[in-house]
């Protein structure tokens, strides 16, 4: 009887040792691992704000990037109306290149985006460019994103293939 309380107590002794020991080793764990759920919950952050920049920016870029090329394209066609009244005149369809240029810019200014065009060959092309501020991503350090939008116009006369 007396070996099975010996067994007993050695039982228990072994036991408190691997608590202790592992006491010792969890506190030893935790030193190490101290401040690493703090980088972690920064880092989620970070990303939490990126994702949701790239949501809000993200569409308001999309829906910007949509009005410039339709700013562009009414621009063009502004410019495309600009005909040569000498041309007209004389029974001919022509572009007034100076007129097209400043028709199709001051149509640019008007729309809030200043942007450029040229005219040559009965063709306008208007190129408008510019930076569209961002509400969130600016917390990541991306201040603006680039909008850019191009297009051409011609002035058609009579019927023209396929219309009946």
């Amino acid at each position: 009887m007396m070996a099975s309380h010996w067994m007993r107590s050695s039982t228990i002794a072994t036991s408190e040792e691997s608590a202790a020991g592992s006491g010792r080793t969890l506190s030893r764990t935790r030193e190490f691992e101290h401040g690493s759920v703090s980088a972690f919950v920064v880092l989620l952050v970070v990303v939490i704000f990126a994702l949701m920049g790239l949501v809000v920016d993200g569409g308001s870029a999309l829906t910007a990037q949509q009005a410039a090329s339709d700013e562009a394209q009414q621009a063009a066609r502004a410019g495309a109306g600009a005909l040569s009244v000498d041309a007209l005149r004389s029974g001919s369809v022509e572009l007034n290149d100076q007129a097209a240029v400043a028709a199709a810019e001051a149509f640019t200014v008007t729309s809030g985006h200043p942007g450029s065009a040229t005219a040559s060959s009965g063709v306008v092309n208007v190129q408008i460019h510019y930076r569209l501020p961002t509400v969130i991503l600016g917390v990541i350090g991306i201040q603006s994103l680039q909008v850019s939008a191009s297009a051409s116009a011609v002035d058609v006369q009579g019927v023209t293939e396929g219309s009946r």
